[in-house]
């Protein structure tokens, strides 16, 4: 009977009551069946092969009934036949008549029964099966089992399907992709999509943050179930916005190609982004600056050094994008010019600091527009520019006149009517460095001191200017009532006739560090200390060949009770005489600097430490090379209390006696240098001994005497400990290696 014979005989269909059960209780018995096939094909046999099955025995057919359910496995998908309505007796199993086919709808609890069963059945190791007992499809396994040998396989294997091409983003051309990639929302989520391919960030870097499709606004009444289940994402969300490192992205050397400046302007997250350098073949272009400035509209500061292959295309995407830039850094990129200048003078209006260095492209038409435009600019940098002259700096001075507090000019071939403009027009200039300017003379550093502009100037940092003069300078001191600060560097015409009425002009003066002035003698300084102001704090010299020993000491030595830090560095010609009267000069020390004092002996140094009265902090030796064991333990006795930070690195005479006065004495002290001393493993065990000292920075390098025998005491170290220098010794890699899982928090320099 067929199918339509059977949907026609409305008597057979009423009979399904008995007729399921029986067809439930088949279904049981297959699956029964199968179990008991797939139990002894998986059992191992014994060595003797069962004999060959019957030829009398009836090959399967395809109308078994037994092949109610047949699974079949094509790639990842299965596959599942149903039976034929007309079904017959096959083997072992009893023959149901063709009626027993109505049972199928009205089967009862047994029928059912048998067919979940079949279907929670585990067929993972099978194709399929045949029906007749026989298992089809079974995976190769290293042992030969028993049924496998006796009964080939009669089945072939399917054919197979030819495997339908699954759709792709990929086949769409840009336009369509560039619609689906603006809809992605979320950072994260662009992040994932650039990672596909070139193809897709390229797309990515094309979207504009003002073409993306934004996320709907949130509802009014928020809902409880989805923050639940949300929670972790949205916390992990506000701390990848929130993160400062993630607003921040620095790019040097190899690493700055434009794929990866597109790749972190992609999330459109960024804020401040600096390109340090360039990849020699695939460094960064104008691609990856016009993806910068699409991506991250609210770009705030922008720093490219070293970067040849940026030009004015670039940047103007830059300035056409980035409206809120404030500061902007250009150092060593050539093909930048005044037109990039002009374009970021007028899209970029809360423009803050500007640098511009090395950039041979930039002439006075740039310089002239920021001044113009930029009404909130405090602070300029121009260095290096070959064609930048008095008219550019001139009109940005006198345009910027009421924001502009930071000047630095360094390395131009600007004149004396620069600094007249600056000193007329100056007015809100609080900082100001003039640095290499060989065509300004005297007259313009008076000019600019008398136009009585810089009432707010606290800082001048002046190097390599032979126009300052010693009538320059007390000019400026006269005209400044706000300077604290003065930096003189290689200043070839300042001497000492100018120290005495400086310090008279400049009233609230606190620091000043002359290097490499060396016409400025010792008398100099004398008068100076003698007519300083209250307020006076610092004083540093370095590199002045002048200062040295005098042949007699002034009638009247100056007592400054209020200088507090002293810096005498790398001055070959000051002994101990002069350090000696230094002491009675200054009883108020807290901060000493004694760097390349080579000639100083202990001699001089003694009576420093006896003068000082508050209590030296910090103490620098380095290269003092005839200080001894004896000069070390006076200070620690005398300053131990408040000694933070002792350097005695180069005094080759400073033995493991220093140490051991070092570990009874000192209590604050965090940071020592003991670098190319003749200290040992004894000493090193004496200082890790010491309980009440809690070291953060210790420096071993270069000494020769301190071997592995000092790692115990180095790992049993305080806590405290954050920086270990050991180049240069005798200590092995695997010592240094045993000795980084004990102090797992320092920094250890090996």
């Amino acid at each position: 009977m067929n199918r339509a014979e059977w949907r026609a005989d409305p008597d057979d269909r009423g009979r399904g009551g008995t007729n399921g059960a029986q067809l439930g209780q088949v279904a049981f018995r297959v699956r029964h069946h199968i179990k008991s096939q797939r139990h002894r094909a998986l059992l191992p046999h014994r060595t003797t092969h069962l004999p060959p099955p019957s030829p009398t025995r009836p090959p399967p057919t395809s109308s078994s009934s037994s092949a109610i359910f047949s699974l079949s496995r094509q790639g990842d998908r299965v596959r599942r036949f149903f039976p034929q309505p007309a079904l017959r007796s096959t083997g072992a199993v009893p023959s149901l008549p063709s009626s027993s086919c109505a049972g199928v709808l009205g089967a009862g609890s047994g029928f059912f029964r048998g067919v979940l069963g079949l279907w929670r059945l585990d067929m993972s190791p099978f194709q399929g099966y045949r029906g007749d007992g026989a298992l089809a499809g079974v995976r190769s396994r290293k042992r030969v089992f028993a049924s496998a040998a006796a009964e080939p396989a009669v089945t072939a294997a399917p054919k197979r399907q030819k495997r339908r091409e699954e759709p792709s983003l990929d086949a769409l051309p840009d336009e369509c992709l560039f619609e689906v990639l603006r809809r992605v929302r979320g950072a994260r989520a662009r992040c994932a999509s650039a990672c596909v391919s070139r193809r897709w960030l390229a797309l990515l870097a094309g979207i504009r943050a003002s073409e993306a499709v934004l996320a709907p606004p949130a509802p009014a009444v928020p809902d409880l179930n989805q923050e639940y289940l949300g929670g972790e994402d949205d916390d992990e969300a506000d701390l990848m916005d929130h993160d400062s490192d993630a607003r921040e992205r620095t790019l040097e050397g190899k690493e700055a190609t434009d794929a990866r400046l597109t790749a972190a302007a992609v999330a459109g997250r960024l804020s401040a982004v600096s390109v340090r350098g360039s990849h020699p073949a695939r460094g960064v272009t104008d691609a990856g600056v016009s993806a910068l400035a699409r991506g991250c509209p609210a770009l705030r500061s922008l720093s490219l050094w070293d970067v040849p292959q940026v030009t004015d295309a670039g940047l103007a995407e830059i300035a056409a994008e980035c409206h809120a830039l404030e500061r902007l850094d250009i150092t060593g990129c050539p093909l930048v010019t005044d037109k990039a200048l002009i374009a970021v003078a007028q899209g970029c209006p809360e423009l803050k600091s500007l640098t511009i260095e090395a950039c041979s492209g930039v002439a006075n038409e740039g310089l002239k527009a920021i001044g113009r435009s930029c009404t909130k600019l405090q602070a300029v940098n121009i260095k290096n520019c070959a064609h930048v002259d008095d008219q550019g700096v001139s009109g940005l001075v006198c345009s910027a006149t009421a924001s502009l507090a930071k000047v630095r000019l360094q390395g131009l071939s600007i004149t004396d009517a620069s600094l007249a403009v600056i000193g007329y027009y100056g007015k809100a200039i609080t900082d100001l460095t003039l640095a290499r300017l060989p065509a300004v003379g005297e007259r313009g550093f008076w000019v600019m001191a008398n136009a009585m502009g810089l009432q707010k100037l606290r800082c001048m940092t002046v190097t390599s200017c032979p126009g300052l003069t010693d009538l320059a300078l007390a000019s400026v001191a006269k005209f400044s009532p706000s300077l604290k600060l003065v930096n003189l560097k290689k200043c070839s015409k300042v001497s000492d006739g100018c120290l005495k009425e400086f310090a008279e002009s400049a009233r609230v003066l606190e620091n000043l560090q002359i290097e490499e002035c060396n016409k400025v003698t010792l008398m100099g300084i004398l008068a100076f200390l003698l007519n300083c102001s209250p307020k006076f704090k610092a004083l540093s010299l370095v590199k002045c060949i002048g200062i040295k020993d005098i042949c007699s000491a002034p009638a009247q030595l100056p007592v400054c009770k209020s200088l507090r830090s002293l810096t005498i560095k790398d001055c070959p010609g000051f002994t101990d005489a002069s350090l000696a009267m230094v002491g009675m000069i200054c009883p108020q020390l807290e901060n000493v600097n004694l760097s390349g004092l080579g000639a100083v002996t202990d001699n001089g140094f003694l009576p420093l430490i006896k003068s000082s009265e508050s209590g030296l902090v910090n103490v620098d030796l380095n290269g003092c090379e005839n200080l001894t064991d004896a000069a070390v333990s006076a200070l620690v006795k005398a300053h131990g209390a408040s000694l933070a930070h002792l350097s005695l690195e180069g005094c080759s005479r400073i033995t493991d006696a220093s140490l051991f006065a070092i570990s009874e004495s000192c209590s604050q002290l965090a940071e020592l240098d003991l670098s190319n001393c003749m200290v040992s493993d004894y000493g090193v065990a004496v200082l890790a001994a010491a309980k009440q000292l809690k070291l953060r920075i210790l420096s071993l390098s270069g000494c020769m005497k301190v071997t592995q025998k000092s790692v115990p005491f180095l790992g049993s170290m305080s806590s405290s400990l954050e920086g270990l220098n050991l180049q240069f010794n005798f200590i092995g890699n695997h010592n240094i290696a045993s000795l980084e899982k004990q102090l797992w928090r320092c920094d250890i320099l090996a």
